[in-house]
């Protein structure tokens, strides 16, 4: 029978566990506003993005966007490819360093490609470029260990000049070139010496690299800032530096690795979710099982077999990679975490946490280890099928809120700023004012920046009263507004989008104290939005999905925007024809109020009935707000007298 290459089952278990839904992912977090940037603003506007932040890195950037088009699609196989090459990077490392146990180097790899503590594989049009730098690191070792010196040197100047998050990772190369002359019998003298010997060019890069960090690129985002609170205290500094490395240590291996056996949830996930899950660790176990089974096996107890002694030495390695992977985040207090979106520290730990891992396997018996292994490896695949479903469920709700805001508000006034709650999980503010812009403003392509997206819980200085002025930088450009242009939104699928009403939303319970929402209510001004059409949506959010409820409930509330009551009516004829329903009270309430505009009194009874039987507490007053409006607004008239009677009894409503 025909060997499987290792490579080979490395990217069918890459595949099973990131690329399944690559054709319903999209962009998240930083995509957004960095692929915007980039797209649509221009090259001189993406190297402005980078000028105080990686400004080497910008190279890169300017490779790879030229080659690849704003198709999420493509920039997700990229970014698969490269965390697949990695992987057979890490392979290759394993193998040279422990040439006599294949299946080492393997499980090495594995563990490395599916570490459960990184769960942004799917932000594909960054991260694709952080694992392209990781590429860089891995294979400028590979090189060495082949012995091929200068073109290592060239990688491991790549890597060292373009970010930081492998920079001070770099140091852990005398280890490897130690362990690496470990079957030659050399005193323990010989080896130093050899050692030194082979690291001084290495070390002599990674000089330059400190030294023009320090005198020419110093401009990074992130700086040491330690010094001045360890001058202020340095008990107190140093004691919690102690709490914040061994926090880390623990968080990127224990606590990460316990991720993979985070069983999918039946009310969240649903049956079709769970069964692919079940496939992907049954796939993933045989194809891996298979791999490994193709190996040269050494028998354990033979003269080829890894003593406890290599053992040992491949957890310390592991260890000194752990510590030497902390020092980017630890010195600028910087989190590492496994939440989101911080857990992208923990790429700087995944080496030094496989080789743990793997070495840990080590200490077991083959026969058990295998099955521990494969267990391990395959259940870490699933979870991150798991992850990349949410990913695909946050990009469908993201789409989904701008389509209805566009139905809502075909177009906007310049410089109007958009409050939202924070209802997405991998999408941060400014990642959707990236959007906002691209969707409003798909003509602009200078540094002014017409349109902002808060929201109010993540911006401690944003004042909620009206009048005051508003700027933002997105470093490649600048907004300038005022808090007395402003739209206010709430989003909580499956309910619809909704454009809050300052009179009713301000006493609104349904909606959660917690989001600032009713307190922002007030400032949110209709008049801003324009009913000719200036959006544009871009070709990456696909085809308008179909006309269900919340078309029908957008349309019908621009139409009372504008006083076109009878196209409210008829909309609210067809929405109520539909095989569909309000998920929010609240939403019957444009059409409450067209009925009654047009002397339909019983339907704008019926359906005040229908909200009201959700949440008589909490609908009640609402209801009473929207008709003491009615009543302001429509013409006196025995009908309107006799119905208002009727609701304020039924309602509770204070005279």
């Amino acid at each position: 029978m025909k060997k499987i290459h290792p490579s080979i089952t490395l990217l069918i278990a890459a595949i099973l566990a990131y690329g399944l839904l690559i054709p319903q992912l999209g962009f998240y977090w930083d995509d957004l506003p960095m692929s915007w940037i980039r797209y649509e603003l221009g090259f001189e506007a993406m190297t402005k993005y980078f000028s105080t932040n990686r400004p080497v890195w910008a190279l890169l950037y300017q490779i790879t966007t030229r080659i690849l088009p704003q198709v999420p699609m493509y920039w997700q196989i990229f970014a698969l490819l490269w965390r697949w090459l990695g992987a057979v990077t890490v392979w290759a490392i394993g193998k040279k360093l422990y040439p006599r146990r294949e299946n080492f180097g393997l499980a090495l790899a594995l563990i490395f490609l599916l570490y459960p503590g990184f769960n942004q594989q799917w932000g594909s049009y960054l991260y694709s470029h952080f694992f392209i730098v990781f590429f860089f690191f891995l294979f400028s070792y590979y090189l060495m260990l082949r012995g091929r010196t200068i073109p290592a040197m060239i990688f491991s100047a790549l890597n060292l000049w373009m970010m930081e998050y492998f920079f001070v990772l770099e140091l852990i190369r005398p280890f490897v070139i130690w362990t690496s002359l470990l079957d030659e019998s050399l005193t323990t003298k010989e080896r130093f010496t050899r050692t030194l010997k082979l690291w001084t060019p290495y070390l002599a890069v990674f000089v330059l690299a400190v030294l023009s960090r320090i005198f020419i690129f110093n401009n990074t985002i992130y700086k040491f800032n330690l010094k001045e609170e360890f001058v202020k205290a340095p008990v107190a500094t140093l004691t919690m530096l102690a709490q914040n490395v061994l926090s880390s240590l623990w968080t990127v291996t224990g606590a990460a690795w316990m991720q993979a056996f985070q069983l999918p949830v039946t009310l969240t996930d649903g049956p079709r979710t769970i069964a692919i899950y079940a496939f992907v660790i049954v796939v993933a176990a045989a194809v891996i099982l298979f791999g490994m089974w193709q190996q040269p096996q050494v028998k354990e107890g033979s003269p080829q077999s890894p003593s406890s002694t290599s053992v040992w030495w491949i957890i310390a390695l592991g260890v000194l990679m752990l510590l030497l992977g902390g020092p980017p985040f630890w010195l600028t207090n910087v989190p590492v975490s496994l939440g989101y979106p911080a857990n992208r520290a923990t790429l700087s730990f995944m080496l030094g946490s496989a080789f743990i891992l793997a070495g840990l396997f080590e200490f077991i018996p083959a026969r058990i280890r295998m099955i521990a292994l494969v267990a391990f490896v395959s259940f870490a695949a699933g979870r991150q099928f798991l992850w990349a479903n949410e990913f695909r469920r946050d990009w469908v709700a993201q789409k989904n809120m701008f389509w209805q805001m566009t139905w809502r508000a075909p177009g906007l006034e310049k410089n109007t700023i958009v409050l939202i709650n924070e209802e997405l999980t991998y999408y941060a503010d400014n990642s959707l004012s990236a959007a906002l812009n691209w969707i409003y403003a798909p003509d602009e392509h200078d540094d002014q920046i017409n349109y902002v997206l808060f929201y109010p819980t993540n911006r401690d200085n944003l004042s909620l009263n009206a009048g005051t002025p508003v700027q933002y930088d997105f470093l490649a450009g600048r907004f300038a507004g005022n808090t007395s242009q402003a739209l206010v939104f709430y989003y909580a699928p499956p309910k619809c989008l909704r454009l809050l009403d300052p009179e009713i939303d301000s006493i609104n319970r349904l909606i959660p104290e917690e989001s600032m929402l009713r307190d922002a209510a007030i400032l949110s001004n209709s008049s801003l939005i324009l009913t000719e059409q200036g959006s544009k949506m871009p070709d990456i959010y696909g085809p308008q999905p179909a006309h269900g409820w919340c078309y029908y409930f957008q349309k019908a509330d621009l139409a009372r925007q504008i006083w076109d009551w009878t196209t409210v009516t008829h909309l609210g004829d067809d929405a109520f024809a539909l095989d569909d329903y309000p998920n929010d009270p609240v939403e019957r309430f444009v059409f409450i109020e067209g009925y009654a505009h047009t002397g339909d009194w019983q339907k704008a009874v019926e359906y005040s009935n229908d909200s009201y039987r959700v949440s008589k507490n909490y609908v009640g007053p609402l209801l009473c707000k929207l008709w003491d409006r009615i009543e302001r607004e429509t013409t006196l008239s025995p009908e309107q007298k006799s119905t208002l009677v009727e609701v304020r009894a039924k309602f509770e409503c204070m005279p």
